[in-house]
């Protein structure tokens, strides 16, 4: 993953007060769940280099979208925030992003985003990797730390900061894309950096090099997305059932195949099939059940209404966001009710 999630993501644990209750849209209305029928023109998906969007990829090779009726044309992009931009931009009808990314980018967004799924959450594959000098939060006072500013693992050093009352005042920050800042790491130009998949593998080759902390201590706080444009839901709801559907038939297929499907994830990834293993146990992908729930209204990080606002309270504080995102429209949880529906 060259480029990834934009802008901090914050967790249990906030400051801040919730005081709106966001509810996601009525599952009155809610489209067939019948696979769409073929269309001339594709609809454009986005994705980017994340073990939990990897998958997509089973589908292409695997003709599971065409199973479901769907011309899809998977765009890849190497880098994450290239791929914000252009949904962002109105050149992609959906797109793989965090919660986060989607509340920065929704109000600017031409053709509006709606997520309808969660993919996973990460779980330990946002990583601080520090010099073997470094053993504590406190000990990175004064160091060098390479990030790419206001992505995700931006966010994972300032959460853990902000809990040892420190800040990233107390840091010096080196911003730079997340390829670049693990190779300095490894040869050893700065103290610390923050990586994901497959980067803090490249982290890890400096000698002494160890885990700091990872996303694993923050459960939920972290949502990786399928978000889809408004245009796409007015204009062609069947295609976006149909794209909820293949993602659970992705998941089916990696269940009955997983050799194979490691495989596909791999190639895509651009890793050994070895390499991929160790990025496994950190992503938890969700079930029906799970997206039920996050879709839900509720007052914890899982539930992404409750979750949004918080987001939102917290970039609008310290200026990372000058216009915050209309969360009554950002989920529609009809099409993961739809597909619920459909198995009983």
């Amino acid at each position: 993953m060259i480029k990834r999630r934009q802008f901090f993501v914050y967790s249990a644990g906030f400051l801040f007060t919730l005081t709106l209750a966001v509810s996601c849209r009525s599952s009155q209305n809610s489209p067939k769940s019948e696979a769409p029928i073929t269309s001339d023109r594709p609809v454009v998906l986005g994705y980017s280099s994340w073990a939990g969007w990897w998958p997509w990829a089973i589908a292409q090779e695997e003709g599971i979208f065409t199973a479901n009726g769907l011309n899809v044309q998977l765009k890849w992009f190497d880098g994450y925030l290239e791929s914000l931009q252009a949904f962002s931009a109105g050149q992609l009808d959906a797109n793989c992003q965090t919660l986060n990314d989607t509340i920065a980018f929704a109000p600017n967004s031409i053709n509006g985003q709606v997520v309808v799924l969660v993919n996973d959450n990460s779980a330990g594959n946002d990583k601080i990797i520090v010099a073997e000098n470094i053993n504590t939060i406190q000990d990175l006072k004064g160091k060098k730390v390479a990030l790419e500013e206001g992505l995700v693992d931006d966010f994972l050093l300032s959460f853990a900061l902000e809990k040892n009352e420190m800040s990233r005042k107390d840091i010096q920050v080196v911003n730079l894309e997340t390829g670049a800042a693990a190779a300095a790491f490894a040869a050893g130009q700065v103290d610390a950096v923050g990586a994901f998949p497959p980067f803090w593998l490249t982290a890890l080759k400096r000698k002494g090099s160890k885990e700091l902390l990872s996303s694993a201590e923050f459960p939920g706080a972290i949502p990786d997305l399928l978000v889809v444009s408004q245009k796409l839901v007015n204009e062609r709801p069947e295609v976006v059932q149909g794209l909820v559907k293949t993602w659970f038939d992705i998941r089916e297929f990696m269940q009955k195949n997983s050799e194979k499907a490691d495989a596909i994830m791999a190639k895509r990834a651009n890793v050994t099939v070895e390499e991929f293993q160790l990025f496994k146990q950190g992503t938890k992908f969700f079930t029906v059940e799970d997206n039920l729930e996050a879709f839900a209204p509720g007052n914890t990080m899982k539930n992404m209404p409750y979750a949004a606002q918080e987001m939102t309270n917290f970039m609008l504080e310290v200026g990372l966001i000058k216009q915050a995102a209309d969360l009554t429209k950002l989920f529609d949880d009809r099409f993961i009710k739809a597909y619920a529906n459909s198995r009983s």
